[in-house]
């Protein structure tokens, strides 16, 4: 297990509440189990899953509409892209302001320059997911 994200812009800080964790979380992923199970876990672990979405178009819409404070985004969306997404999220004027965080199950290393060039805070693998993998992309535990 790597104890640093790999994106080079995940050493900020989460911006919306400095000090604090994100709340509200908005998953999207196209697989409806895995929704279901990550709302699971991530409920458990006390972040509050206040929506989920299965394509960029759906994700958006849910974004401006829950104003989450942070999107985990799986890379490969059947026919789309989490990196055009993750970029969509982050655009200045989407009003969406959210930490957005690429997930999945493909390896780190297949995706590190995609990473690294993409506005997202950084990379966990789904089979890290947690709140403590979250809190340390954004910054919160070494």
């Amino acid at each position: 297990m790597t104890e640093f994200p790999a994106s080079r812009n995940a050493a900020a800080p989460y911006s919306g509440q400095p000090d604090r964790m994100p709340q509200r979380c908005l998953l999207v992923d196209d697989s409806e189990a895995f929704l279901e199970t990550a709302s699971l876990l991530l409920e458990r672990e006390g972040l509050t899953v206040v929506g989920v979405a299965s394509s960029i178009a759906e994700a958006l819409r849910q974004a401006r509409a829950l104003r989450p404070d942070l999107i985990l985004v799986d890379i490969g969306l059947g026919d789309e892209s989490g990196f055009d997404l993750a970029r969509l999220l982050t655009q200045d004027g989407q009003g969406v302001g959210a930490e957005v965080i690429l997930i999945s199950t493909v390896a780190e290393a297949d995706y590190r320059e995609l990473i690294d060039e993409s506005p997202a805070a950084g990379f966990l693998a789904k089979s890290e997911l947690s709140v403590r993998g979250i809190s340390r992309i954004l910054g919160h535990t070494p």
